[in-house]
């Protein structure tokens, strides 16, 4: 950051200043009314294709299928892939998704060249990235840029309006978000646009939650969703609570459960009913069980039949006889290493050193399969949930709690039944030999990921009872402190192995942890979750496992096997990425993993900001990358699409985890069958991709059911405990606004610059990819001249996070101080 004194009379050498405003009303107008010839309606939507055209256009290529992606950010963009991979294509405005909503599956028409969109290729654009609609899910944004820059909350924005949009046109124009006095890019993008002409699948639920409005002399409320990029809904006023006509006021503040159930083609709004009073709004009860209708997870409590699919008889103990068809563990040193607060253990590790001088490392994962059967109703629901969901607050199964917490759970000192993956290997960690297996254990000691990290830290330390959770006496305590540290040492070398091999790490996001109050549940504290060795060792060997499991369960069922792909990141947009690099002066190699993991390790500076460089530089080369996804072998064919691009390997799969993912459970099936312990196996090919396919949707709503919980339960730290002041750094410029990380909680914010106090002005260049705002502020002084601040990526600032209202809080810009105004605070690297 660097400030200087400037004569407010001069000119920008930058093109033109943006002064700012006294907030002003920028609501929508009525365009015109939807009425034809003779009083007859005009749709505001095109009918749909029929399925027979739509089969035909798809064959004959005249019409794409995609899933349909709208930008939280700016709700009238929205987005579905190219199928040759190039930039996404654009559908530009309401009428355009032709009802369809986030997540839905649609069939879309090319429109005509000429009514093609031309777009800036910068950061704005990024709504269009297939990577970025995901990050930017994580932040459910209350606010909008109106044409003049003002930054509003927009059900307020609007509320003026709702009788007369009731009667109006909803229609698409080509206005922009961001002011147009602003100078256009130097490089523009002539970008595809597209109309929705029919709906495959609505993934999205049609459910949302929000607030109530009274509509005077009108038989319905008008409904205004949290999520802009649903519509709003008419709500009959029978459906309504019975006071909400009398005392609409005394409704304001309060969030309530609606399901869309029509959206005619002459309508503006969609129609539906309200399902549930959740509660007053910035809540976290209320505001959690709104997030887990909206999404659909399943809450409810396990039937009886599906009860009566577990053991009856408790305590239940592991029938002899299928302890003779097992490899008998339960002699051996073998521990879980998992969260204090985990009561699912999963997975389990042991090491032990062997005469000539190599080691004998296992991994041992809970056999689910074992007692959830095909095709019972416990199956069943396990297929459908297709996985745990994890709150911050609560833990919602894919599994009954008896076999969550207790029949498949590896607890200690209790036999427990497991699928095993024993190596033989070398210190440096490469393999000899290995052996799949069901197998039985009896874990020794139930160490967290914090009692690891403990040992690691002390490798001389004999550890006392009091220190660590009770373990079997068996095993004394140093011996089980030698096998973490053999374990840690083994894990460096195979992680070493795995990244100079090509390997790429790329957390997208910092995960936060928070002190919670025992009696309220309430946030107490909050800070940045520190990823330690500890961390890394189980991970290194869940890796190894799932890439050894995945090679045996290929070569035994070339065409029914359940993997994991990562497809490569998109082209166009690695490069444009590099040209920004280039200019930015990051030396970064983006031409494979391996040479930017390398990039992103080696080339960002060794001060204490080089963290947070690392993660705003993670962020920018998240926006090319594609998601992971489960996948059927036989429906993909050619073996060079099953590359895993960020683990660098040709076949990944899901093995360790079968207590909370679905997909893992399959993988079970498959081993078991192709080990001749277990029954065959009999699901067909397109079966497995069904299960595949469920299980991609079900895993992306538990990612963002976490996130929302994660923002949550910090919205309501910041209003609980705020304002809370930070550095941050910028992480994206756009030409009124731009994006910061804040480095003491890892949250991403952005800043608008119409909404900066005590800001004169501000204007914006930009020169190829590299985009810049100088904002001039007025001096405290009013002797004193303004001065300027620039602002780039990586530029450090001060900021401060206020709650603005129950739903929201927002990053405000501190006034740097003016006698620093020669001090450079933006990191420039070394070239």
């Amino acid at each position: 950051m660097k400030k200087t004194k400037i004569d407010p009379r001069m000119s920008s050498p930058y093109g033109k200043e943006n002064k700012l405003q006294q907030p002003r009303s920028n609501s929508p107008t009525a365009k015109g009314k939807n009425k034809g010839p003779g009083g007859s309606k005009m749709n505001v939507f095109e009918s749909y294709m029929a399925l027979a055209q739509v089969s035909s256009g798809l064959k004959q290529g005249e019409l794409i299928q995609g899933q349909l992606r709208i930008n939280p950010k700016k709700y009238h963009e929205a987005f579905i892939p190219s199928p040759d991979d190039a930039q996404d294509i654009l559908l530009d405005g309401v009428v355009a998704r032709n009802r369809a909503l986030n997540g839905d599956i649609v069939v879309v028409r090319i429109l005509p060249r000429e009514q093609w969109k031309v777009v800036r290729s910068d950061t704005e654009v990024e709504g269009a990235s297939e990577s970025d609609t995901q990050k930017e899910k994580r932040v459910k944004t209350t606010q909008k840029e109106t044409p003049g820059g003002i930054v509003e909350d927009q059900r307020c924005n609007l509320d003026e309006l709702d009788r007369k949009l009731q009667n109006t046109t909803f229609m698409d124009t080509d206005e922009h978000l961001e002011d147009h006095s602003t100078p256009r890019p130097i490089e523009e993008i002539l970008q595809k646009t597209a109309r929705v002409v029919y709906i495959v699948e609505k993934k999205h639920s049609r459910a949302v939650t929000g607030f109530l409005k009274f509509l005077p002399e009108k038989p319905f409320a008008l409904f205004s969703p949290v999520d802009h990029r649903v519509p709003r809904i008419n709500v009959p006023l029978d459906g309504c609570p019975q006071d909400f006509s009398s005392r609409p006021g005394d409704h304001t503040n309060t969030l309530f459960i609606c399901r869309i159930t029509n959206w005619a083609a002459d309508r503006n709004f969609a129609e539906g009913q309200l399902v549930k009073t959740l509660g007053q709004a910035g809540e976290i009860e209320p505001e959690t069980e709104g997030i887990l209708m909206e999404y659909e997870v399943d809450i409810s409590e396990f039937s009886d039949e599906v009860l009566n699919c577990l053991p009856k008889n408790l305590p239940w103990s592991i029938p002899e006889e299928e302890i003779r068809n097992r490899k008998d563990l339960r002699k051996e040193c073998i521990f879980t290493i998992d969260p204090a607060s985990a009561r699912d253990l999963d997975d389990a590790l042991s090491c032990k050193i062997l005469p000539d001088g190599n080691f004998e490392v296992g991994v041992h994962i809970a056999d689910v399969s074992y007692f959830v059967g095909e095709d019972n109703a416990l199956d069943t629901i396990a297929s459908q949930r297709a996985t745990s969901v994890y709150m911050l607050q609560r833990v919602i199964p894919m599994l009954p709690r008896l076999l969550c917490e207790e029949l498949c759970s590896l607890n200690p000192q209790t036999d427990r039944l497991t699928f095993s993956v024993i190596w033989k290997m070398t210190p440096k960690g490469k393999i000899l030999s290995q052996w799949f297996g069901r197998s039985v254990i009896s874990s020794c000691i139930k160490l967290s990921y914090e009692h690891a990290q403990h040992m690691i830290d002390a490798p001389e330390k004999l550890f006392t009872p009091e220190e660590l959770p009770p373990a079997d006496p068996e095993h004394p305590l140093d011996i089980i402190h030698q096998a973490v540290l053999n374990l840690h040492s083994i894990a460096e070398n195979l992680r070493a192995e795995r990244f100079s091999g090509g390997a790429l790490r790329l957390d997208q996001q910092l995960k936060l942890s928070f002190t919670l109050d025992k009696d309220t549940m309430m946030p107490q504290g909050c800070c940045i979750y520190q990823y330690r060795d500890s961390n890394k060792l189980v991970e290194e060997y869940m890796v190894l496992a799932n890439i050894a499991t995945a090679q045996h369960i290929h070569k035994s069922f070339p065409q029914l096997a359940l993997l994991r792909r990562h497809p490569p990141p998109k082209a166009k947009m690695v490069d444009e990425l590099q040209e920004l690099c280039d200019q930015l002066g990051i030396n970064i190699d983006l031409s494979s993993a391996g040479a930017l993991h390398k990039s992103l390790n080696t080339t960002l500076g060794d001060d204490e900001y080089a963290s947070a460089r690392k993660e705003v530089l993670t962020h920018m080369c998240s926006r090319p990358m594609q998601l992971a996804s489960y996948f059927c072998t036989g429906v993909l064919g050619q073996e060079q699409l099953f590359h895993h691009y960020a683990l660098n390997v040709p076949l990944y799969t899901h093995f360790t985890s079968p207590i909370r993912r679905y997909a893992d459970l399959v993988v079970h099936r498959l081993l078991a069958s192709s080990l001749n312990c277990g029954p065959s196996f009999r699901l067909s090919t397109e079966d497995v991709q069904k299960r595949a396919s469920h299980c991609n949707d079900k895993k992306a709503v538990s990612k963002r059911v976490q996130e929302l919980s994660s923002e949550l339960f910090f919205r309501v730290f910041v209003k609980n405990c705020g304002p809370l002041d930070s550095e941050a750094m910028v992480m994206g410029v756009l030409d009124q606004s731009f994006d910061v990380l804040v480095l003491r909680y890892g949250v991403q914010k952005r800043v608008y610059c119409k909404s900066v106090a005590g800001l004169h002005s501000f204007r914006h260049r930009k020169v190829g990819k590299k985009s810049e705002l100088t904002l001039v502020w007025t001096a405290e002084d009013p002797e004193k001249a303004p001065f300027e601040q620039v602002i780039s990526v990586f530029t450090l600032v001060e900021v401060q996070l206020n709650a603005d209202t129950p739903m929201k809080y927002s990053a405000a810009l501190k006034r740097p101080e003016e006698n620093e105004s020669h001090t450079e605070m933006c990191w420039r690297p070394n070239t």
